[in-house]
């Protein structure tokens, strides 16, 4: 029973999955020509099905999230906005990448902005908490959104620091009984 353990004593504890993904290529807040093609190439290896489609509720992630979710024949579920997994100062970000330089970590942002990456890491870590005890037993849930925030907010969650996130790219969060641990995805 895939998502399932068992536990000495006779319990059955359900895991949690959340595939964390950065939105595809984008010219403001919409999908390029690109993107799309990349979000479709993506779609024929994702593994439903999802109790949940989540978007940060930019544009370009609701778009990304669309097109997957069509692509595992999933349209009836519909696709939750959660604001919360999106940064309230995205400039700031913008700003402590910029100082540190092109495939900057959040953990190299944490040297230029340490109030930042503190602050947000545990405000984004919050609302993945809240998105995963969501989910039912076994569930799967497919979260599109921006990076460096999605990084932040597994750091938040995890205390561990994944790489930064390409265009399309993600990382696969399993929850088993309470404890988190990070996966990359294929």
């Amino acid at each position: 029973m895939e998502g399932f353990d068992w536990v000495p004593g006779g319990h059955l504890w359900a895991m949690r999955y959340v595939e964390l993904r950065r939105h595809t290529d984008n010219d403001g807040d919409r999908l390029t020509p690109r993107g799309v093609a990349d979000a479709l190439a993506i779609g024929g290896r994702l593994r439903p099905p999802y109790a949940a489609f989540v978007s940060t509720g930019a544009a370009r992630c609701t778009q990304t999230l669309e097109i997957l979710r069509s692509a595992v024949d999933q349209v009836d579920v519909p696709i939750t906005d959660a604001p919360a997994l999106r940064s309230s100062v995205e400039d700031r970000w913008r700003d402590a990448a910029d100082a540190v330089g092109k495939g900057a970590d959040v953990e190299a942002m944490r040297v230029v902005d340490p109030d930042l990456v503190e602050r947000e890491s545990w405000l984004l870590g919050v609302a993945l908490r809240q998105l995963v005890n969501g989910l039912p037993d076994g569930g799967r849930a497919l979260v599109v959104g921006h990076s460096p925030t999605n990084e932040a907010a597994v750091l938040g969650l995890t205390g561990r620091s994944v790489a930064p996130l390409s265009p399309g790219e993600g990382v696969l969060l399993v929850e088993d009984s309470g404890k988190f641990r990070v996966e990359p995805l294929e």
